[in-house]
């Protein structure tokens, strides 16, 4: 089997039914479909057990939070690729997973481009192809449009301790480790903001810095601060020009850098004149 989706949910049974109704359209079919649910009081067990026969694992009962519940869904899991499409996130069209030609790869992570729904807008995610190691240090790869091999996540799960982090904590060990990373041109998925990981910045800042601690080279996080000055200086789009630029922009590569360097120089002497 290619695919397994994992969907994972607690007292979100309007988020859930898009889920599911986007799941249910797809015309590729060749993947199981698990629905952990944390034992929810708002007739979301109902609407599961209405569409159980599109499930190939289902279950109704309490946990310890997200990332147990998504560690519970990959337990069920057989597929070759997990997509973690959760309650209130939904497919951007019915051929979405058609598109994403999972029977022609064998890449170790394959991310592809998200809809970030707000209360007032939608919001385009296009991530970078191809992806560096700072794209991943200073955001994270959306789960709703990544496909992930399963073996991958069975050696390192995801840490049951965060309440907020995981996923990206799992993305920076695989840049770490080299996996492959490819990137679908497509949107996959619309992607609700409502959740805790997208309103509790306090709590996300502490996860994350635990996280740069403790598998982070100190000289890497510190490259990557610099690249973080330098997106002030310059504006993020000038950094990403330099940082992405194509095999035939050599000339205007080396010029860049140079000018990058003058910049770090007169960064620097400024900081010693201060």
């Amino acid at each position: 089997m290619k695919l397994s989706i994992i969907t994972i949910n607690y007292n979100n049974c309007a988020g859930l039914k898009k889920t599911i109704d986007s799941v249910v359209a797809q015309t590729y079919r060749d993947f199981e479909w698990i629905v952990i649910d944390g034992g929810s009081t708002d007739g979301s067990r109902a609407l599961i057990e209405q569409n159980a026969s599109h499930l190939s694992y289902w279950v109704s009962e309490p946990d310890h939070g997200v990332y147990h519940a998504m560690n519970k869904g990959l337990d069920a899991a057989q597929g070759e690729y997990l997509l973690f499409l959760n309650s209130g996130d939904w497919l951007v069209a019915a051929d979405t997973l058609e598109k994403c030609r999972l029977d022609s790869t064998s890449a170790d992570v394959l991310y592809g481009d998200s809809l970030f729904v707000f209360q007032d807008h939608i919001e385009e995610i296009r991530y970078p192809d191809p992806l560096m190691f700072n794209d991943l240090y200073k955001g994270f790869l959306g789960h709703a449009s990544s496909f992930i091999k399963s073996g991958l996540l069975r050696k390192e799960r995801y840490t049951e301790q965060y309440k907020i982090v995981s996923d990206w904590e799992f993305w920076i060990k695989m840049a770490l480790k080299d996996a492959s990373f490819v990137h679908l041109p497509l949107f996959v998925s619309y992607f609700d903001t409502t959740g805790i990981s997208s309103t509790n910045e306090r709590l996300r800042t502490a996860e994350r810095n635990q996280v740069i601690s403790e598998f982070v080279p100190r000289m890497v996080a510190e490259d990557c601060k610099y690249i973080k000055r330098l997106e002030t200086q310059l504006g993020d789009d000038q950094v990403k020009s330099v940082l992405h630029y194509g095999h035939k922009k050599k000339l205007y590569h080396k010029l860049i850098t140079a000018s990058l360097l003058v910049i770090k120089f007169l960064d620097r002497f400024t900081a010693q004149a201060h």
